[in-house]
Formats: C-alpha cells, sequence, structure tokens
C-alpha cells in the first residue's frame, strides 16, 4: 500500500519503504552506497544531488518542493526541464519547471497552481532527502490553498527511489483533496498503463475500471493505442493539442518508456476508496511538448493539522526495447514490471 491518511490508513509499501530499507531486494545490479551531496543544477545553487553511482536524483531547494532530474549517471535526463524557467525563483506566477512536482486534486484554478516558488526546507538524514515547503498562505498571492507539501525522496542502495508525498492541512477548517504526484517525462517516448486482466461474456457481466476523458480530448486520436491488455499513450512533437485520460488503475503501475530506457512507478490502489476524476488513481496528460505520468491518491477529508501521504516507488531499467505491440510489452517490459514489485515486497 502506499496511501496514509489522517484517519490512520497506512500502506504496507509505505511500511517497507520506510522501516526495513535494508532488506530490499536489487532490482537492477549490484548494490551500492547512496551518497547525498549539495551542487548547483540549472541556475540553481541549492540542489542535492543523491545517487548510488550508476542512478541520480537531483531535486533543488530553492523552489518547489520539486525533482527536476532522474537518470542514469552521465545520461539524458528522463524527467522534461522547462528550459525558460530552470535557475527562476520568487515571484507569483506559476512555472512549469518540469521535473517532478506535488499537487493536490481535484484540478481547479487558479487553487491548484498556487506558485511553488518560493524556498523550501531540505533536510538530509542517511539516504533520505526531506523537502518542505512553506505553508501556502502568502498573503500577496490571488488564492491561498491553506496547505503544507512535503516530499520525503529515499534512495536505496539498488538504486530505486521510494518518494512519500505529503500535504498538511493548516487551515482552520477542514479540507478535502487527494495527493496527486505528477511526473512531466521528456519527449518521444509512450506511457504504458496495463488493463485488469480480460474475462470472458457472459462470465463477466459488469464493469470493472472506471475511465476518465476530457473534454478536448479525441478518442480517435493517433497517440491513443487501445489494446486487450494496455493503453499507450504516445508522446508525439508533432502533434500539439492536448490529450488528458484518467483509469482506474488496480494493477498500481504505470511505465514510461523512451530510448530503451524504462521509468517504472508503483503505488497503491485503495480498494473501496473515493479517487478524483470519477474514480482516477492513474491519469496522463500530453501535448507536444511532453507527457505527464500521474498518480493520485483518494479523496480525503483532513481536520485542521491533519495529513496524508501518498508513496510512488521509481525503477529505472535500461536496454529494455518497447513498441506500441502489446507482445512487446509483455516480453520486454512486464518482466521488469515483477522485478520491481518482488524488490518491494
Amino acid at each position: 500500500m502506499s496511501h496514509k491518511s489522517c484517519e490512520g490508513r497506512v500502506g504496507f509499501t509505505a511500511l517497507i519503504c520506510l522501516f526495513s530499507l535494508g532488506a530490499m531486494v536489487c532490482a537492477f545490479g549490484a548494490e551500492q552506497k547512496v551518497n547525498i551531496e549539495k551542487t548547483s543544477y540549472g541556475g540553481w545553487d541549492n540542489c542535492y544531488r543523491m545517487s548510488n553511482g550508476k542512478v541520480e536524483l537531483v531535486a533543488t531547494s530553492d523552489v518547489g518542493p520539486r525533482i527536476i532530474r532522474f537518470g542514469f549517471v552521465g545520461e539524458e535526463n528522463e524527467f522534461s526541464e522547462s528550459k525558460s524557467d530552470l535557475g527562476k525563483v520568487g515571484g507569483d506566477q506559476w512555472r512549469g519547471y518540469g521535473g517532478h512536482r506535488l499537487w493536490v486534486a481535484p484540478e481547479a484554478s487558479p487553487r491548484s497552481y498556487y506558485p511553488d516558488n518560493a524556498k523550501v526546507e531540505a533536510k538530509v538524514d542517511g539516504n533520505t532527502l526531506t523537502l518542505t515547503a512553506p505553508p501556502e498562505l502568502d498573503p500577496s498571492f490571488k488564492v491561498n490553498t491553506g496547505v503544507q507539501k512535503e516530499m520525503q525522496v529515499i534512495m536505496h542502495p539498488d538504486g530505486h527511489v521510494t518518494v512519500v508525498h505529503r500535504v498538511t492541512n493548516v487551515n482552520l477548517w477542514p479540507v478535502e483533496l487527494a495527493p496527486w504526484a505528477l511526473s512531466v517525462m521528456a519527449p518521444n517516448g509512450r506511457a504504458i498503463i496495463p488493463a485488469p486482466d480480460p474475462t470472458p461474456h457472459p462470465q463477466a457481466l459488469l464493469p470493472v475500471r472506471p475511465m476518465a476523458v476530457w473534454s478536448y480530448t479525441n478518442l480517435a486520436d493517433p497517440r491513443l493505442i487501445w489494446g486487450k491488455r494496455y493503453i499507450v499513450v504516445r508522446q508525439d512533437p508533432s502533434l500539439g493539442e492536448p490529450l488528458k485520460l484518467g483509469v482506474g488503475n488496480e494493477r498500481g503501475w504505470v511505465g514510461y518508456a523512451r530510448s530503451g530506457h524504462v521509468f517504472l512507478k508503483l503505488y497503491d490502489y485503495v480498494e473501496g476508496a473515493r479517487y478524483p476524476d470519477f474514480g482516477s488513481n492513474t491519469e496522463t496528460w500530453t501535448n507536444s511538448q511532453i507527457l505527464e505520468v500521474e498518480t493520485l491518491g483518494p479523496l480525503t477529508t483532513l481536520p485542521p493539522k491533519g495529513k496524508v501521504e501518498h508513496v510512488e516507488n521509481w525503477f529505472l531499467f535500461e536496454g529494455v526495447e518497447v513498441t506500441d505491440d502489446e507482445s512487446s510489452i509483455d516480453a520486454n517490459m512486464l518482466p521488469k514490471v515483477k522485478e520491481a514489485q518482488h524488490s518491494v515486497r
């Protein structure tokens, strides 16, 4: 499980990741020591680089909480970066820096676009980096959400990363929200969302998953590939119209395949919980520049000072060639999913 709320729900994955780090099984190579160092990146002076020697992650404390880089050492960033926004700080305009961020759902403007332009508190403890933003109560902004966001980033010796997304209600009244983790991926890849196991008729008489389609999404869009076992959404720089899709994903994983690399997220689906966007815990949005791989926790009513958590486990694999064909996904990507799942059990 990867979700905890003020009502006391604690997920199995979260407990394993936070209290049994030494028991992890290596998912993609020999385990190495994790190193965290302060560095500069993208024009920001106060960044933190985490690495096991093979995989590296960079988060900045000048704005955020925001993870701006995740990739193999010496290779391309798996995340997209907004070059025009890198290095900027302050101001009341929301900036799409790129990388990985934390929002709250359901989406609304201007509430969802509270600028994460302020300096965050950074704490290092062993192989854990905690980034805590100030409460969203700046009187100079158009809207104040009254929440406080935090990311706890844990890099394990095998190079996989646990990201605990934490939202605290600092209002004097209850607030209903869902934690929403968004990774902005580099172009020319494909998001892969698993479907439930097919069951033949007449054994299956009821629907098995919710799906949300945004009004600007064209279901005949060539970037959408509807399969029997997977939904594939391709990022295509030649197609500028935005596309967004959400599903209730009981499988608890979603991947992004690009240039022989696979970025994989593991997270939980809480049976019986109420999710935003017609029951979606997995969403993707794309245009001509980026593709977002998004996961959400259940909707939760937080009392004053109440907290909610949503946990993702990230894995990065190389030498994995994946096409739109489902047999390619089965043969090349699915074994990596099983490796990752085994390592967090």
